[in-house]
């Protein structure tokens, strides 16, 4: 009978939960909804001088933003609890006795100075530190507050890596490693391979940094004759220089705050599961739903993958379009922390006309604070911005004073002020003017917001109020007239 898939996200509550983190949460969360099966959550927290206060709620809360549901864990329970690590240790106890009655394990009382001075001894004879080498010939009877060892006996291994692909570990990859520390709580090497088994976890799915200690691992398994899961060690992924791994000393920011800076959860979603994995085809914009049907193990790639922050803003834009298009009311919903303090007093529905004409120019929600703050308050003239426009600089201040007095005579005459009469009066203004279109609506674009680029010209004004348009045109032509 073939296994239920159980996969599991195990993150160590030692600060806020970066990009790398993440994507270890992304993948076995997919593996696991695809085949219907079980996707758990467990907070390793054994090591207590990392610890960081709030760091559990940080990661429930980023998961939860992601979409990244859990079956068992935090906050939803289970069979297989505790889902916290410091509160297994009877389990990890149970575990340790059974490898102690098999004789492949045993108390170490050995002080860290004469370990030490093992080390230093094996690099002065230039031969690589293996404590089994220095293994104490009598034991004491093992009890909580000792340290706890497994008993090594090394041989050559072999096993299969889904993105790795066959692999060997020799003799000199295994050690007498610590179990059980002398405070009581498990290390790392031995409470998640005791987490995964009696939580029936089939799939281990982390990042690559693991594989060096796989030869200690598949002793374990050995020694506790239970059944290996099947592998998934994930490429690491690289900071933006392509150089060396991303990491939180180079500056890799939580997801939160990208989230802070408008990034929407789909978009980051959709870029990291990307990040060494393709569908084979040209498809970049995957939905949740898309990404459960179509993701593979086989199509992760090894080679590591360099982390783009500008690929992630672009694809965010495409969201934020996507998003408008398919549910607008969401994306309202979603911008409404993101809006210029001069907004406060505007109404929901001016706020959702006037992102009606701006979303597609949109790359992060953030941005929206500095691309409508013009439809609030009067910008201040900048007369270079003007000048200085690539289409405008080999025209005279006077040209650009007589081009902006002809578009307020127009527009002046122009009763009902919908996007349709106003695109009419400067087509028409076109020809009267004999202009082209860069040389006539520049001008009036910068008078009216002085930014880098603006929506629509019809749908701005018209939300502006025939009353702004004309009075931020007349105040560049008087600019213009004391420039002069």
């Amino acid at each position: 009978m073939k296994k239920k898939v159980v996969t599991r996200f195990a993150p160590s509550p030692t600060g806020y939960i970066h990009i790398g983190n993440v994507r270890s949460a992304i993948y076995p969360y997919l593996v696991a909804r695809q085949a219907g099966g079980k996707f758990i959550l467990r907070i390793e927290d054994t090591d207590r001088a990392r610890y960081v206060e709030g760091a559990t709620e940080l990661i429930v809360e980023t998961l939860k933003w992601l979409g990244l549901d859990w079956d068992e864990g935090p906050g939803v329970g289970g069979d297989n609890g505790p889902y916290f690590q410091t509160e297994r240790t009877d389990i990890y106890y149970e575990w340790g006795k059974k490898l102690i009655a098999s004789g492949r394990a045993y108390a170490d009382t050995t002080p860290a100075e004469k370990i030490g001075e093992y080390r230093e001894k094996a690099k002065a004879e230039g031969y690589p530190f293996l404590y089994r080498n220095y293994r104490p010939a009598e034991t004491p009877e093992w009890e909580v507050g000792m340290p706890l060892r497994f008993k090594a006996e090394p041989k050559n291994y072999e096993y299969h890596d889904e993105v790795m692909g066959d692999l060997k570990m020799g003799e000199e990859t295994q050690d007498d490693f610590i179990l059980i520390k002398a405070d009581g709580l498990p290390t790392y090497n031995f409470a998640h391979i005791i987490d995964d088994v009696t939580m029936d976890v089939t799939h281990v799915i982390r990042g690559q940094e693991y594989l060096p200690s796989m030869g200690n691992y598949l002793a374990l398994y050995d020694a506790l004759q239970i059944e290996r899961p099947i592998f998934v060690h994930l490429p690491h992924i690289l900071g933006p220089s392509g150089t060396k791994k991303l990491s939180k000393r180079d500056g890799a920011k939580s997801v939160t705050n990208y989230r802070d800076e408008g990034i929407l959860p789909e978009a980051m979603l959709n870029f990291l599961a990307c990040l060494g994995w393709n569908d084979g085809t040209e498809q970049e914009i995957f939905t949740k739903e898309d990404l459960i049907e179509k993701f593979r193990l086989d199509r992760i790639q090894r080679a590591s993958a360099r982390f783009d922050e500008q690929k992630l803003v672009w694809l965010n834009g495409q969201w934020i379009r996507k998003l408008f298009v398919e549910n607008p009311e969401e994306l309202h919903r979603r911008a409404h922390e993101f809006w210029d303090e001069y907004a406060k007093d505007t109404t929901d529905e001016r706020k959702n006309i006037i992102m009606s004409i701006i979303y597609d120019r949109l790359k992060t929600l953030a941005d929206l604070r500095g691309m409508t703050r013009y439809f609030f308050v009067d910008p201040e003239v900048d007369l270079d911005m003007l000048l200085q426009n690539k289409f405008l600089k080999k025209m005279s201040e006077e040209e650009l004073q007589n081009l902006l007095q002809a578009a307020v005579k127009k527009l002046e005459t122009v009763e009902d002020w919908t996007p349709e009469n106003i695109r009419t009066a400067l087509n028409e203004l076109l020809i009267e003017t004999k202009t082209k279109p860069p040389v006539l609506f520049s001008p009036i674009r910068i008078a009216l917001s002085f930014a880098p680029f603006s929506p629509a010209l019809p749908e701005t004004m018209e939300v502006l109020s025939k009353e702004v348009v004309l009075a931020r045109l007349n105040a560049v032509i008087r600019a213009l007239s004391n420039e002069r």
